[in-house]
């Protein structure tokens, strides 16, 4: 978390910052010279400062930095890291609230340009991190911050739908044709049936990560609809985005096995998803790409809506590798006319350390 004003008025300037502060690139993948952790949900920087817009408490840009690239992307948000953003601000004194009691503050993401608000408990002048909200893949318990993104529709290209359909049929580079649903809520999000690529979709990441194959077709898939959803003009540009389209597989409620090695009942889920972040499995799903599912699963027609439980009207329990995802979403209208007035889900976040990072100048 940076603060804006620590960083240089021209933002050109901030990517080589980021870069020798993160340890990238590293051709060995692990970031060892830097903060990151060698993985892309490892690897994510935000910068929080003064507002540019009249409805917002602070602005957020976020930044997907590679790991083993020399390069930087601003295209989409990050929903966990929204998470810590309004604590952030109201500890650093950005946002004033109330000493005790329930704090909003809400947050313009530079990124989408798209308003997420934020309700978090405050004691003492400072967010409150001790609470009883487990989130499934973190271990222990913390304050509940929940998050209301307010029409998460059309984060980057405009339009729910960015294609006007809720499935097309994509040509990807590698393999066959493919039906899918390309979904912008939230994160631009592709989504296919696992079914329609040999798999469960309980599939554990290690085991997806086993097969190149499996990977080089989904990040071909992501390509095609990165080009279909307009997001870029040909397969070298959609090469280069990294971070959007997220690609995901779902699937039908089925019996699973978290990495913590829960075993989760087909009762406990309404669909199953496997989603991949910057080429890599996700070992939960990305929280916009959460979002963004379960939009998905409120248009009739898509992938989505085909797979997940049928006459579930309430909250949808999304299962993924870590365990189970709790996320709501209200659509309103059909094809043209669709709207999502918002979407919200429930996270943790603590304060972990505060100091100052060090990069060689040589590095920028």
């Amino acid at each position: 978390m940076f603060h804006s004003a620590d960083l240089p008025p021209d933002r050109e300037k901030w990517t080589p910052i980021f870069l020798a502060v993160m340890g990238s690139p590293d051709p060995n993948g692990r970031q060892l010279d830097g903060m990151g952790g060698g993985i892309s949900s490892l690897s994510k920087v935000c910068v929080i400062g003064p507002p540019s817009r009249a409805d917002a408490d602070v602005d957020y840009t976020f930044v997907q930095v590679s790991v083993e690239e020399a390069s930087a992307d601003y295209a989409g948000n990050c929903g966990n890291m929204s998470s810590a953003v309004g604590p952030f601000a109201v500890d650093e004194g950005i946002v004033k609230v109330a000493a005790d009691g329930p704090a909003q503050v809400r947050i313009h993401n530079v990124n989408t340009g798209k308003i997420i608000v934020a309700h978090f408990p405050v004691r003492g002048g400072v967010a409150a991190v001790d609470g009883d909200c487990e989130i499934d893949g973190v271990a222990g318990t913390g304050a509940p911050i929940r998050l209301d993104f307010l029409h998460p529709g059309g984060a980057k290209t405009g339009r729910i739908l960015p294609t006007g359909n809720p499935r097309d049929l994509l040509y990807p580079e590698v393999g066959r044709p493919i039906e899918a649903s390309m979904v912008d809520a939230a994160n631009p999000c592709v989504f296919v049936r696992a079914a329609d690529l040999g798999l469960a979709g309980t599939e554990t990441p290690q085991q997806m990560e086993a097969s190149s194959a499996l990977l080089e077709r989904l990040e071909s898939i992501r390509r095609a609809a990165s080009i279909a959803m307009g997001l870029a003009p040909d397969g070298a540009a959609a090469e280069r985005l990294q971070s959007i389209p997220k690609v995901a597989m779902v699937a039908p409620p089925a019996p699973m096995r978290s990495l913590s090695g829960r075993e989760i009942g087909a009762d406990e889920v309404d669909l199953l998803v496997r989603m991949i972040s910057v080429g890599r499995p996700h070992r939960a799903v990305p929280l916009t790409g959460g979002l963004c599912l379960s939009v998905a699963c409120r248009i009739p027609g898509s992938i989505a809506a085909s797979v997940v439980r049928a006459g579930r009207s309430g909250p949808i329990r999304i299962g993924h590798p870590s365990g189970v995802l709790l996320v709501d979403a209200v659509a309103k209208g059909d094809g043209q006319t669709l709207s999502v007035p918002h979407a919200t889900v429930y996270r943790t976040a603590r304060r972990l350390f505060k100091g100052e990072v060090f990069y060689r100048l040589s590095q920028v």
